[in-house]
This record gives structure tokens, sequence and C-alpha cells, in this order.
């Protein structure tokens, strides 16, 4: 029982510990290495992979001990809402893949915009955002950030002096996505990394189709960069989860609202989110390859009006997608000819592309935005952004890309009909 209670101590000692204490690694510049080699130490029990730690609290081994943690005099695990070392261990690896400072997880990748937002923004504060966002990001901005007196402008891609001229005294943040969801419109990170530090103002990118594996913001002077670790972090649509990663400066107001409303992700979607990174190099080279080579063959097609896809030449932002990204990344969006009932007859004869609001898995995932996740908009807000009706969104999995041309083309040919 006493060897028992020692290696106890011992062994909460060893998991209290931050884990920027991750095990030594080499040092390298590889985005593949370092996904895979960096983990928290091992435990006594010398595990070969890092284990999960469901657990609600973390003991102290004497009273003045939990004193002392309480007084901030030293720093240890407390409560898992508060932070967890599967959290830390999954945060450290984003960080060190993004060339952060400092991150947390979130319950979703919306808890992660949310708190971006609600963490930097007061009362009579201004924001000016592109106008391609996600449609529950564009509903914050509309519907719930008014209701604290925080005000917008939303900046169309290609209204080049859109971004000056509607900066106000009281702006106090830029807000990006790029590629946007669902037009896969590029924003020039590098001009509006520029105009924030020129103006002193947070610039806030959401790098969630891109991950830091085809493209980095704080390259870019990006002070937050969030991610919906749900898609092409998580890439099996197994877990729902959010990440916010950036200077430790930015990331200190985030980490203090984060303590006391609680969005922390759980430590088994941390595991599973950690683990992901080991593949995510090798996951989106078959993502990025399939995507570009289905975008050239609907770009061909009678039946298809229009592709959007980065690295397309006919993309309108082709050369500044080739500029701040790898590749293309995994997504592809088209209009078919015909409205939504065509639409809807196409997905519908699809066979290996499954109907679903979610992206970024292994398996091939086709959504119609306008009626979907963009369906709260209003008929003018969707001819903003380019939402029609004829608009289809395919996140292109790993299949074979013979089987998935196959399938497009049946379907095309079938929903004429």
């Amino acid at each position: 029982m006493i060897f028992f209670i020692k290696n106890r101590i011992i062994y909460n000692k060893h998991i209290y510990e931050k884990t920027k204490k991750l095990c030594k690694m080499k040092k390298t510049t590889c985005f593949e290495t370092n996904a895979i080699h960096s983990q928290m130490k091992r435990s006594p029990l010398n595990e070969h992979s890092t284990p999960i730690y469901p657990t609600s609290s973390f003991l102290f081994n004497t009273a003045e001990e939990a004193q002392s943690v309480f007084a901030d005099e030293q720093q240890t695990y407390i409560y898992s809402r508060l932070a967890h070392p599967n959290n830390d261990e999954f945060i450290e690896k984003l960080c060190l893949l993004e060339k952060a400072g400092d991150g947390i997880a979130t319950a979703s990748g919306m808890a992660a915009v949310f708190l971006s937002l609600a963490a930097h923004l007061r009362a009579g504060d201004h924001v000016l955002a592109s106008r391609s966002i996600f449609g529950s990001t564009h509903l914050l901005f509309t519907q719930f950030l008014p209701r604290w007196g925080i005000t917008h402008t939303y900046v169309d891609v290609d209204d080049k002096n859109g971004w000056k001229k509607n900066l106000l005294p009281s702006t106090k943040m830029i807000f990006t996505e790029t590629p946007s969801n669902p037009g896969l419109d590029i924003i020039n990170l590098e001009y509006l990394g520029q105009l924030s530090r020129e103006n002193d103002l947070y610039f806030v990118v959401d790098n969630s189709f891109s991950t830091p594996y085809l493209q980095r913001p704080i390259d870019f002077g990006a002070d937050l960069v969030i991610h919906s670790t749900t898609k092409f972090i998580d890439g099996q649509g197994r877990t729902i989860g959010g990440a916010i990663i950036g200077n430790k400066e930015a990331m200190e107001e985030v980490h203090m609202l984060a303590r006391q409303t609680g969005p922390t992700l759980s430590p088994f979607n941390s595991w599973i989110l950690s683990k992901s990174l080991e593949t995510l190099a090798v996951r989106l080279d078959r993502h990025c390859s399939n995507a570009f080579q289905l975008a050239e063959f609907l770009e061909k097609h009678k039946e298809v009006r229009s592709v959007r896809y980065p690295l397309l030449p006919s993309h309108p932002q082709y050369e500044l997608a080739c500029r701040q990204m790898n590749q293309g990344g995994g997504l592809v969006s088209f209009e078919v000819n015909g409205g939504v009932d065509r639409c809807m007859k196409f997905e519908n004869a699809l066979q290996l592309f499954n109907i679903t609001a979610n992206l970024g898995d292994t398996r091939s995932c086709i959504t119609h935005p306008s009626t979907t996740t963009h369906s709260k908009l209003t008929s003018e807000e969707k001819q903003a952004v380019n939402i029609t009706d004829s608009l289809l969104r395919v996140s292109v999995g790993l299949e074979h890309i013979n089987d998935l041309l196959e399938d497009m083309e049946q379907a095309l040919v079938k929903s004429k009909k």
C-alpha cells in the first residue's frame, strides 16, 4: 500500500505538469514529423500511445498544496473545465503546427468563433468582416452581437478598397474566413494582416477549410486563428470540436472567458483529435488531389454551369490562392444546370457522396447550401455571396478518384432526365 501511494503521488505530479513539457523530440521543420512525434511525456507506466484522462477533477496531495494552487502560487490540474492533459496535448501540438504561442480547445467550432469574438469585443465596438462567411457566424454578427451594442460591416471579396473605406474609429477587429464557405472565395491575408497592424486591430481568421497544413494565417499577421476541428482535423466525422490559437497576448482574454463559461473540449474528443493530427498531412494530400481532379472533370461537363476550386486557373483569386495556400483544399463548389429541383435529384442519384452538412470526412459529402447550411440567410444575403439555388458544395473524400468521377457522371445524367 505504501508503495502504491508513493507511486500515485509521483504519477499525479507527472500528469499535472503542463504539456509544454511535451516529450523531447528532435527539432525539425517538417510538418509530418512534428504532428506525429509531439505528445505529452509518458507516465511511469511507459505507454506508447497517450492515455485518455476521463476525470472531472484532479487530486491534491495535501491541503497546503490545494491552498497554494488556488492562490496561483503553483500550477497543477484542478478541474477538467479549466484544463486537462488531453486538451493540453492537442493544443500544444496544434500550436506547434500553426506556429502559434498559445491556444484553447472548445466543444465545437462555433464555440471557438463566439469565444474569439466575445473575449475581445465590448459594447460600442465595430467589426469589419468578409461577407462570405459560414451561416451561423453570419447570424452571430446580425442577430446576437447587436444585442450587446456591437456592430459590423461586411466587405465584398472583390471590393479592394472596401476594408480601408469602412474602417471606423470604433473598429476593433477584422474577421474573415478563407477559403470561404461555401463559395471558396480567397481573402488576401497579407493585406489584412498589414491593415490590422497599421490600425491596431485584432485580426481573426477562420482557417477550418485549410488547416495549418495548407495555410498558416499567423504567418500573415493573424492574432487569432479559429478551427472547426470537426472538419478536416478530425477527418472521419467522429467528433464535434473547435480550437482557437494565436499569440499569447490575444489569448489571455480568451482563456479568462473560457475558464468562466466552460466551453472546454472533452478528454475523449481531445485525444481523438490529437491522434488525428498525426495523419492530417497524408489525408489532405489525397483530399486535395481528388478535389482538383473532380473540379477539372466538372469544369468540362456540359451539365455544369460553373465550378469554384482555389487552384483552378479559372478561379477569380487563383494567383492569390497560389501565393498563400500550399494546395487547393478538399472542397469544390459548382452549379448544375437547373434550380433546386435539379440539385435535389442530382444529390439523390449519387451513390458514393453522402448528403450531410458536415465536411472533411474520409467519405465524400455533398450539400445544397441554399436549403441547408445557409438557409437562414435572406434571398438578398444569399445573392450577395453568390449562393444560388443551383449551387452545390462537395467535400471530396479519400475514395478512388475513378469511382467518384463515375458516380458524378451517372448522377448528372440521371438527374437530367
